[in-house]
């Protein structure tokens, strides 16, 4: 991994693309990738530095593109291998680099390594995946599916089992066979020659497996065992991302980022020590998962401020100077920000524009997810056969078999449902997606929520990422300054601050409807006059030692450091 004075994406913001509901450019309901062209303006303007691709390779769509059967072929619905071409070479004459998302945990069993290795035990891409015979016509072992129902499936033609962590069309790869590994190693450079700038990998921290597959604990009103010890930050997880780099990586200047689930602050020091050539950062689930139960995101629980706060700032210690943060609020698998962290019913913009400040004022390369720019919220669907995620629709079923009302059900699918943000990106007041029937319903919110009018209107959403984007590029304090957290036990207020060389900037945001006070003598800072970077209310207002902090207020004061 080539190391230059400052990595180029520690100043750079990302912003996400999941294809299937960008833009559509010929009428047939689903995004593809001349739509992703015809809005790079938009993206320019906006002021991103890469966009994110979510995979477009080619795929039978179990888990919409996420089961991918042939890694050096562009998915038919999203267009060309010249088409893909061509959004490089655009997206380069306006500065922006294309990541493509790396898929190499599993393939879809329509891989042709897969037919192969399913047809016979004596089959030279057996070894591809991970087979096992069955224990007394039983699993290998009592592992559920992320997905539910068993990680095993089993395949008469060989009697046997082949694991699959997610869908039982996405079997998991077999990272112990070096053949398979050098055959990920030449699509990698394949992509990379043709001027990509790095690789989002999915759950790339689940590649090395216990090669003793132990069962797993069942939790209460599980019916499977958690398999996750066993996969998660496997024993040669570090030997094959640095064998990855010698092979593959070292020879580009490219942007790394592994989405690692379960991944302590610890191991993240050393996935992303340069020193380690890993990767540059990683994709930490930990303050997405504070409003869930302790054993599955569907049982939903309020957000504890405090938590959230004391989590960012343990990993913003954690990597300070060592490593490098991510930092994100929304993804094509998270729920949209504004409905679950912000209020998107009486201060949805005033909300937006706090969580992108409070956000965008640490330290680590942000990432912005399509629409969050407009404030999308999520979506609420009041038939089950509206939603097309793979999870949600298995998660029902499931849980209608427990018995469990279909209302109940609902709620959770609400709150935290994976088609919430997979709903078409809103352009116009009347969609503007596509011409056609879109793949999945629109919003119904379309008209007060859309490009068209955040863009005609200087004090939206938009222009706050917009500015956001551009201090980062202009403040080192930014990029390179300490975190110290103020108020840690306050329930409503997150305070901090950031100091490098001569500045110190105060952030203060409020994630409450209610009217709040800060004590400028916490502070100390008082009478220095610290000067707007940036707010989402006009000035905010101070009435002697107390600063009145309004519902959702956000603001960035600067100070000469002292």
């Amino acid at each position: 991994m080539i190391q230059l004075r400052e990595s180029w994406w520690k100043r750079s913001v990302v912003y996400q693309i999941y294809p299937r509901s960008f833009m559509d450019s010929n009428g047939d309901g689903i995004g593809d990738l001349q739509g992703v062209i015809s809005k790079l303006n938009y993206l320019e303007k906006l002021g991103v530095d890469v966009i994110w691709l979510s995979p477009v390779y080619d795929s039978p769509n179990d888990d919409n593109g996420y089961d991918i059967r042939d890694y050096q072929a562009i998915m038919q619905e999203f267009g060309t291998m010249k088409d893909f071409e061509q959004l490089i070479d655009e997206a380069k004459l306006r500065g922006i680099r294309i990541v493509m998302d790396l898929v190499v945990n599993h393939t879809s069993n329509e891989h042709a390594w897969f037919v192969e290795s399913r047809s016979s035990k004596n089959s030279k891409y057996r070894d591809y995946y991970i087979w096992r015979d069955s224990k007394d016509e039983h699993p290998p072992n009592n592992w559920g599916s992320i997905f539910s129902g068993s990680a095993w499936e089993k395949e008469d033609a060989t009697n046997s089992y082949y694991l699959h962590l997610f869908s039982k069309k996405q079997p998991d790869l077999n990272w112990e066979h070096e053949p398979l590994r050098n055959e990920i190693y030449k699509m990698m450079t394949y992509w990379l020659d043709k001027g990509i700038g790095g690789f989002r990998m999915d759950v790339i921290n689940f590649i090395s497996k216990d090669e003793k597959l132990p069962n797993g604990v069942v939790h209460s009103e599980q019916q499977y065992g958690d398999g996750s010890p066993y996969f998660m930050n496997g024993p040669k997880i570090h030997t094959y991302l640095q064998e990855m780099n010698e092979k593959v990586l070292r020879h580009y200047d490219v942007l790394t980022v592994g989405e690692m689930p379960g991944a302590s602050p610890e191991e993240a020091r050393i996935y992303t020590n340069s020193a380690n050539q890993e990767v540059n950062m990683v994709f930490t689930f930990e303050h997405m998962d504070l409003d869930s139960g302790p054993h599955e995101k569907w049982d939903v629980q309020p957000l504890d401020l405090v938590e959230l706060k004391l989590n960012l700032e343990k990993w913003q210690h954690a990597l300070h100077q060592i490593g490098w943060n991510s930092l994100y609020w929304n993804n094509h698998d998270q729920p949209r920000i504004v409905s679950r962290f912000g209020n998107d019913k009486d201060y949805r913009e005033v909300s937006a524009k706090m969580l992108a400040i409070c956000l965008h004022m640490l330290q680590g390369t942000p990432y912005i997810y399509q629409g969050e720019e407009l404030g999308m919220t999520n979506v609420r669907f009041e038939n089950i056969s509206d939603y097309r995620d793979i999870e949600t629709l298995n998660m029902y079923k499931e849980k209608r078999q427990q018995g469990i009302a279909h209302e109940s059900i609902m709620e959770s699918i609400y709150a935290k449902g994976r088609d919430n943000a997979r709903t078409p990106m809103q352009w116009t007041v009347d969609g503007g997606f596509t011409t056609g029937t879109p793949w999945i319903e629109m919003n119904t919110n379309t008209a007060k929520i859309n490009a068209e009018q955040v863009l005609a209107d200087e004090s939206s959403i938009f222009y706050t990422y917009q500015k956001l984007i551009k201090l980062r590029k202009e403040h080192d304090i930014i990029t390179n300054g300490s975190f110290q957290l103020l108020l840690p036990n306050h329930p409503n207020l997150f305070v901090y601050k950031r100091q490098f060389e001569e500045e110190e900037w105060l952030i203060v945001a409020n994630f409450s409807k209610e009217m709040e006070q800060f004590d400028w003598n916490v502070y100390d800072r008082r009478n220095d006059n610290g000067k707007v970077i940036i707010a989402n209310y006009e000035t905010p207002e101070i009435e002697g030692d107390i600063m009145i902090v309004r519902p959702y207020e956000a603001f960035v004061l600067a100070f000469g450091r002292r």
